[in-house]
């Protein structure tokens, strides 16, 4: 592939305004619950997982949809800050996408997403420059999630099948990796249904278990980095977003997944999605090859 790619990884995903409740615990059906903290933050896979990447140094193109509103101002100034190419972040008619989070005092959470602007994309024409790494997810329309990958030329295709929904066989077909987490892994079949059903390597994140790489013909172990976890909201993001980084580097596959495992982990030791997405030195300053 060389260096004559635009970028290192082009993500073409959702990117939400995140309203985030902390509870002492997750409520259960018909429970009512008084919140003992309140934010808003940038939020989406896409956007989290744009972020993470160029956190981890990675050249960064992002190609989604926000609302005509002060919430896709923000989001659209985020990924500017953090050097992310936003050409093709559109902006549309209709609100920006929400995500409604509650995260307990374990730091376990529940998400509710509502899509608003990222079920416009793709009603653009989409132009995928040129990549070592091309990353997606499923909070975008699930026919361009597939149109994005057949177009991929020479990228290395990772999609994040996240939320967990019914996937052609013409797309699992189009991924070198897919990396779900355990919960999408059960929804989605199990891992040797994804790998009979094309795709090429497996990576399921584990939470504190950390994480398995599974092909057509073994299965290797990555084992976790141990933190005192605060709130897991963003870890599977910063997980992916540093093995995306970590391959356009031109890294293998078992090196990329260790190095997104301490990546996964020190973002469960900051609250909110984006503020926990480390930077490459602070991975790489626990990484011991």
């Amino acid at each position: 592939m060389g260096d004559s790619v635009e970028f290192d990884v082009v993500v073409v995903g959702s990117c939400n305004l995140d309203l985030v409740s902390t509870t002492t615990h997750l409520p259960s059906p018909g429970e009512t619950l008084r919140a003992v903290a309140y934010a808003e933050h940038a939020g989406g896979k896409g956007l989290n997982q744009a972020v993470a990447c160029a956190r981890m140094g990675a050249r960064v193109a992002f190609i989604g949809c926000v609302g005509n509103d002060s919430a896709g101002t923000m989001l659209r100034d985020l990924l500017n800050s953090e050097g992310i190419d936003t050409s093709q972040l559109v902006t549309v008619h209709v609100p920006t996408g929400r995500a409604f989070i509650t995260v307990d005092a374990l730091g376990e959470n529940t998400i509710v997403i509502v899509a608003g602007a990222n079920a416009h994309v793709g009603k653009t024409a989409i132009t995928v420059p040129s990549s070592k790494v091309l990353l997606t997810q499923l909070e975008i329309p699930l026919d361009v999630v597939t149109q994005v990958f057949a177009k991929a030329q020479n990228a290395i295709t990772v999609l994040n099948p996240a939320p967990a929904a019914e996937i052609p066989i013409e797309l699992l077909s189009l991924c070198d990796y897919a990396v779900p987490n355990k919960t999408e892994s059960a929804a989605l079949g199990g891992t040797q249904f994804l790998l009979g059903a094309g795709v090429t390597t497996v990576i399921t994140t584990l939470g504190e278990r950390g994480a398995e790489i599974s092909n057509a013909t073994s299965m290797t172990p990555i084992a976790p980095y141990k933190v005192d976890a605060i709130d897991t909201v963003g870890a599977g993001d910063a997980f992916v977003g540093a093995l995306c980084a970590e391959l356009a580097r031109g890294e293998n596959i078992e090196h990329a997944a260790r190095i997104a495992s301490i990546a996964g982990a020190l973002a469960t030791t900051v609250h909110g999605a984006v503020p926990s997405l480390p930077t490459r030195a602070a991975v790489m300053s626990l990484y011991a090859d």
